[in-house]
């Protein structure tokens, strides 16, 4: 219980750092929205219109330190203003239109991604040495070399432009709507073929390089020999002794990989014009729409926390060193 009070000491704390920073950060970027803003409304509103307009949106709440204040009590009632770029649209709405597509997109990519990988590198450390641990991490190490806009631009030219094998922009067909039947669903795989194909290319190489390193290390141990000693399979070895040992670092780095599936792949999102968070980041930076910035950092950071919380308490369960401290 010692444990679990100081690490939420620990994240509450850490979110609070965060949060304010997320305050600070955009105010010190150059130019001002809101000018923009302000003025595209010149001769469309009446003065007093534009007054409560400029009240509506907190620019008439005072000083710096009023307006943090007023900042931390509106996100403690979930309400993250409105975006400048969708305007009059709130910042919740346009996170949660656009959230579920990455969440679709990039998550589902990084769990093949991690599955696939980790196996992989079971089989490469436990063959360690065969032509297939050989040729294995040469051929990943050549893919990871490459910057995924690349490859995104890559795949858009050859399978979309060239081939038309697939789409190369949207999250479905413009002429299909929402909904649950098997012609959506079957649209929605369809266009995101493409850029969950180049997330998983792009992520694989770290998945199964991490985990041959860290299996080649367990074989190392005694208790590996001992558990060969004993006569037990070598499937079984290869599981329940070196990989779950091995698979600890695994642990950490996909909950951290949690925070990459909700912040998407931006530069992905972007090549193949796909409606996710990603997407939404580089239009809030350029257009420095301010409240969707802080917005979409914010889901990051609450993303990231939750995921080293949920870690430390995964490793307590896994690992009895950590319980033994905790």
């Amino acid at each position: 219980m010692r444990y679990l009070v100081r690490k939420l000491g620990f994240y509450l704390s850490a979110l609070w750092i965060a949060i304010t920073l997320n305050f600070i950060i955009p105010r010190l970027m150059p130019g001002n929205p809101a000018d923009t803003l302000f003025a595209s409304f010149q001769g469309r509103m009446s003065p007093q219109q534009l007054v409560a307009l400029k009240a509506s949106l907190g620019f008439t709440s005072g000083n710096v330190a009023q307006q943090y204040v007023t900042y931390l009590w509106n996100i403690a009632h979930l309400n993250l203003g409105l975006s400048y770029s969708h305007f009059p649209v709130p910042v919740s709405t346009v996170i949660a239109d656009d959230l579920p597509w990455t969440l679709l997109l990039v998550g589902l990519s990084v769990v093949i991604s991690a599955v696939l990988g980790t196996l992989l590198g079971i089989i490469a450390a436990w063959t360690h040495g065969s032509k297939f641990d050989s040729l294995l991490p040469p051929i990943l190490l050549f893919l990871l070399s490459f910057p995924a806009f690349w490859i995104s631009l890559f795949f858009v030219y050859i399978f979309g432009l060239n081939l038309h094998w697939f789409p190369t922009a949207h999250a479905y067909a413009i002429d299909q709507n929402i909904s649950l039947n098997w012609t959506f669903i079957g649209s929605v795989l369809y266009h995101a073929f493409l850029p969950a194909s180049v997330v998983v290319i792009i992520t694989l190489g770290g998945w199964v390089l991490g985990m041959r390193n860290n299996m080649i290390s367990t074989l190392a141990e005694d208790f590996i020999t001992m558990a060969q000693a004993k006569g037990l399979s070598e499937k079984r070895v290869m599981l329940m002794y070196a990989a779950r040992n091995a698979i600890l670092p695994q642990v950490t780095s996909f909950a951290l990989t949690l925070a990459f599936i909700v912040s998407g792949q931006v530069l992905v999102e972007s090549v193949f014009s796909y409606p996710g968070v990603g997407y939404d980041l580089v239009q809030a930076a350029t257009l420095n729409d301010y409240p969707l910035l802080q917005g979409l950092l914010l889901i990051i950071v609450v993303a990231v926390l939750i995921a080293n919380f949920v870690t430390d308490l995964i490793y307590v369960r896994l690992d009895p060193r950590v319980r033994q401290e905790a």
